[in-house]
């Protein structure tokens, strides 16, 4: 399964916001959610977030978009790259 790189979805404000919205409330993070730059990295020097931020938050947005994420995927890495590359996943893949 290939991560799509464009959606027209996930350039949408709403999906954009409401992902940093959900990343900042479930993490507790101290960063306002509009702070958040969609291109830059989740991991480490970007957003900082570590491999069980991301697990917790796989689990967070699998149970909110109904997106079916695995721990052994493959293109995690992608997927969880940036604010911009997950709603390019959640707007392909979501079932609500």
């Amino acid at each position: 399964m290939s991560v799509p790189q464009t959606s027209a979805l996930a350039t949408e404000p709403a999906l954009l916001r409401d992902l940093a919205v959900l990343i900042v409330d479930s993490l507790n993070l101290e960063v306002a959610h509009a702070e958040i730059d969609p291109d830059a990295p989740l991991y480490g020097e970007g957003l900082g977030l570590d491999s069980i931020d991301i697990l917790e938050l796989a689990l967070v947005v699998s149970k909110n978009f109904g997106v079916q994420l695995r721990a052994d995927d493959a293109n995690n890495h992608q997927i969880f790259s940036s604010l911009r590359s997950l709603a390019n996943y959640v707007a392909a893949h979501r079932t609500h």
